[in-house]
């Protein structure tokens, strides 16, 4: 996998062709942002990256036409409108599954993991990276510095010694930079959380006025982008990283943060159909790779009913 500085500049461009891509599509598009679409697109390299972003759309709608269930539909157009409504209708459909099939975190990424996939890869430095399901990483690396940016779910670094040249990840406003480690970095729905297992990290924030953390061996530092604190607690690595088997440990954790980690693993939607839950409290070693399996757990230990309709999950 390459990691430099043209990867970097090719994801500003697929980042940028991605948005122009979805607001092109709004019909009262003001002159003015044509004009600037217009001023970008000259660019050759950005007219080439939104001809390919044109095409990945182009390949979604051509999947939503060709679907025996929507091709087989026929109805009797009651107006000249009605030509228009369809096509208004399937250009929102194909929007649509292009955010659904991950289109603009597709365009970002070095890799990614689905649903049920775990995978361990070496960089071009020598350093090992695990990736949980549902992650995404891009890599940004020059001779002076190597940056991963965690774009979404979580990560195990083992980091390869090159003191000359610092590694960091950096997870939203967050950022860890390796002293000769193993760590492991969680980007989740409201906190952001690193466990050492291996020497130590320098933690930075953009909380007003956090300094930054050095966190050792056998730590894990929890960053609360809502109130901008960090706590640091003692941890056994073997259990809090048990998502690399496919397992959560956890004790007297709330139930929105073990859905969330069940979730990694189920490519529809968990809801909680009541804020009250969100708190409730699990413990317990939950097979989180197995969802059925997951879910009968925290049926069982909070007495909550599950319900399961097609891709959604409903818990009251």
């Amino acid at each position: 996998m390459r990691g430099n500085r043209a990867n970097q500049i090719q994801r500003k461009r697929n980042r940028e062709a991605t948005d122009w891509l979805l607001r092109n599509r709004d019909s009262g598009q003001p002159a003015e942002e044509k004009a600037h679409f217009e001023d970008w697109l000259n660019d050759p390299e950005n007219c080439r990256t939104y001809r390919v972003a044109e095409g990945l759309m182009g390949d979604v709608r051509t999947a939503i036409e060709s679907d025996p269930a929507l091709r087989n539909i026929r109805t009797e157009p009651r107006s000249r409108a009605k030509p228009v409504l369809s096509s208004i209708l399937v250009l929102a459909c194909a929007a649509t599954a292009f955010l659904a099939l991950d289109g603009p975190m597709r365009l970002q990424a070095d890799a990614l993991s689905g649903v049920d996939d775990m995978p361990v890869f070496t960089l071009e430095d020598g350093s090992i990276v695990q990736m949980n399901a549902s992650s995404a990483i891009a890599v940004d690396f020059d001779e002076k510095r190597r940056t991963i940016r965690l774009l979404r779910g979580q990560a195990f670094f083992q980091v390869a010694s090159a003191p000359e040249r610092p590694f960091t990840v950096e997870a939203g406003d967050t950022r860890v930079t390796a002293l000769g480690t193993a760590f492991d970095v969680r980007y989740g729905a409201l906190d952001t959380g690193v466990t050492v297992t291996e020497h130590t990290v320098l933690l930075e924030t953009s909380g007003a006025g956090s300094p930054s953390i050095r966190v050792s061996e056998g730590e894990q530092a929890t960053y609360d982008r809502a109130s901008g604190k960090t706590d640091i607690r003692q941890v056994d690595g073997l259990v809090d990283l048990a998502w690399k088997r496919g397992q959560l440990a956890v004790e007297n954790a709330p139930l929105s943060y073990v859905l969330e980690e069940i979730g990694r693993h189920f490519s529809g939607r968990i809801v909680l159909a009541g804020s009250g839950l969100a708190n409730r409290r699990v413990s317990g070693t939950i097979t989180v790779s197995d969802t059925a399996a997951a879910l009968s757990f925290i049926r069982q230990a909070l007495g909550v009913s599950v319900t399961r309709i097609g891709p959604l999950i409903v818990i009251r």
